[in-house]
């Protein structure tokens, strides 16, 4: 479980918090529980916000799901009656405090001992908490007043932003304008647009789906747009084409930046007459079909490389939704889980597994694994999660408890396997130093007398940076810093990015064009190159480090 936690540290578990609007409340949401049932129940912390402690045990508070008046307490019999304590923090950060004889309390997946302090920007990426060895928790930011009952148009999570997407769906869905769905691979576009179809005016028509990455480049215009007998070679009999198959309905363009040139520009007339020709044909098809388009591509760097036309891309995106990729909705990731679960046991005819009869039962969902499940990246998003519900159901069947395979071992980074992730909420900015940096840390702290971080301008800590090549442990030399000051001081730049900032396509591009080089990549890139490795391990991709 890695080092304890000592008595009153402040530890600065990464990620950044958001600026503007209603200042966000501190929450508590179960990710586990031995009745899994109650994952994605919440505790909202507002008590906090005014400035008064609240007190977590077995049996109080109650936690409920967003949208009801009533729930429960966590209620595990092996969980203490003594509480332990969380208490309003510096600058809207929180105060954890437990006692010798209470329950046993990780934070991170590091036992917590005495007190410490999470900072809003720990709160603001989720912060694991491990009651027990039984209850996974977050300890999250939540928006004021956004628990109101929703219709969940077919998604299942009750995160801020996936709240944000569905409220976005409703402002357009009875608009005949066309939608272009954003978000990396996995996110659930095609969900979208089908919630799109489902509620609008066009829902008893048909709803049509088609991959454009998929299609033959020399086909896929007579497969879109239709074509006319003898329009080329074996074209024997007409062709319909997928327009005119979603007359009345709605066209998902899925993939749309792989769209061939000729597409695009027959895309366009489409878009700008309500008409198409057939491949082929002389005479228009007048269309009645709303168009939803998804990508997961930069369409704007496509576009400056020539390789997308901008008239069709400020076209299709009449209105935009950005969807969030699952490392950005941590909170959500227990109730997919469940979700997931509970299709793949009810298929199983094992249904029950998700609400056991004797409390007291070792967790079906051990506590180490749901924690790996949400410290994970996941580059691959909810389609990345459900796979991987389902490799754990298959494998374990008939098994008391779930365990990863060797597989799923490496794919999670359970053990420090090849592809581990660090967890989410611990990056670099440590202010604890991990063990395989406490020498450095300790040459640090017998060194000569330090600066304090207000006194290194964002244009020194630049140019430091930029000199010594983005190595953190130089930078802080050169700039008379202590490493943990450094961190601290990189965390408040908003012109400093980290590797943990960086885009799967961006660092993906990046690695195709250096040949896997590491230290090219973070010295294009601007990131340390320790940082890199760990996205590059999250990512499945192999490295030269040269």
């Amino acid at each position: 479980m890695g080092e304890a936690l000592g008595d009153i540290s402040t530890v600065r578990l990464g990620g950044r918090g958001g600026s503007g609007g209603p200042r966000p409340v501190p929450a508590l949401t179960i990710v586990s529980h031995a009745d899994l049932s109650r994952a994605g129940e919440t505790l909202v912390l507002d008590a906090l916000v005014a400035g008064e402690e609240v007190s977590l045990s077995r049996t109080a508070p109650d936690f409920q799901r967003p949208g009801q008046t009533s729930g429960g307490p966590i209620g595990d019999p092996f969980l203490s009656r003594k509480p332990f304590i969380l208490a309003p923090g510096r600058a809207g950060g929180v105060r954890l405090r437990v006692g010798e004889d209470g329950t046993p309390v990780s934070v991170g997946g590091r036992p917590l001992l005495g007190e410490v302090e999470l900072e809003p920007q720990a709160l603001a990426a989720g912060v694991p908490l491990v009651l027990a060895q039984r209850v996974v928790l977050l300890l999250h930011l939540v928006e004021p007043d956004g628990g109101g009952p929703q219709d969940q148009l077919g998604m299942v999570g009750e995160s801020a932003s996936l709240r944000q997407v569905r409220e976005q769906i409703r402002n357009v869905v009875d608009l005949d304008v066309p939608v272009l769905i954003r978000g990396e691979t996995g996110t659930g576009k095609e969900h979208v647009a089908q919630a799109l179809h489902a509620r609008g005016p066009r829902r008893k028509g048909p709803f049509v789906s088609v991959n454009l990455g998929a299609l033959p480049k020399e086909l896929a215009a007579a497969e879109l747009f239709g074509a006319k007998r003898g329009a080329f070679t074996g074209a024997e009999r007409d062709r319909e084409g997928f327009f005119k198959a979603a007359q009345g309905g709605t066209l998902f363009l899925d993939e749309v930046g792989e769209a061939p040139p000729e597409v695009q520009v027959m895309l366009l007339r489409v878009l700008e007459t309500g008409e198409l020709y057939p491949v082929g044909g002389q005479t228009p098809v007048k269309l009645d079909v709303r168009l939803v388009a998804a990508t997961d591509a930069d369409l704007e760097a496509r576009m400056q490389a020539g390789q997308f036309r901008a008239p069709l891309l400020h076209r299709l995106a009449g209105y935009e939704i950005q969807l969030p990729p699952l490392r950005e909705r941590r909170e959500d990731i227990g109730l997919l889980f469940a979700h997931f679960a509970g299709e793949e046991l009810k298929s199983l005819g094992d249904p029950q597994r998700l609400t056991p009869a004797d409390p007291r039962a070792d967790p079906w969902l051990p506590a180490d694994l749901a924690l790996a499940l949400l410290q994970f990246s996941w580059p691959g998003n909810v389609r990345q999660l459900r796979n991987v519900t389902r490799q754990l159901i298959i494998s374990n069947r008939g098994r008391p408890a779930l365990r990863a395979d060797r597989r799923l071992t490496r794919e999670l980074g359970i053990g420090g396997g090849p592809q581990a992730a660090t967890p989410a909420p611990v990056e670099a900015a440590v202010v604890t130093p991990a063990p395989d940096e406490a020498a450095d840390e300790a040459q640090d702290q017998t060194a000569a007398p330090r600066r304090k971080p207000s006194d290194v301008s964002p244009e020194e800590l630049d140019a430091a940076l930029r000199a010594c090549e983005w190595d953190l442990k130089a930078a802080a030399a050169r700039l008379g810093l202590s490493r943990s000051s450094l961190y601290l001081l990189i965390e408040r730049s908003p012109d400093v990015r980290t590797a943990r900032d960086l885009t799967v396509e961006e660092i993906s591009r990046c690695h195709r064009e250096c040949g896997g080089k590491l230290g090219e990549m973070a010295r294009r890139l601007e990131v340390s190159k320790p940082a890199l490795r760990r996205r590059l391990k999250e990512m499945g991709l192999e490295w030269d480090e040269s």
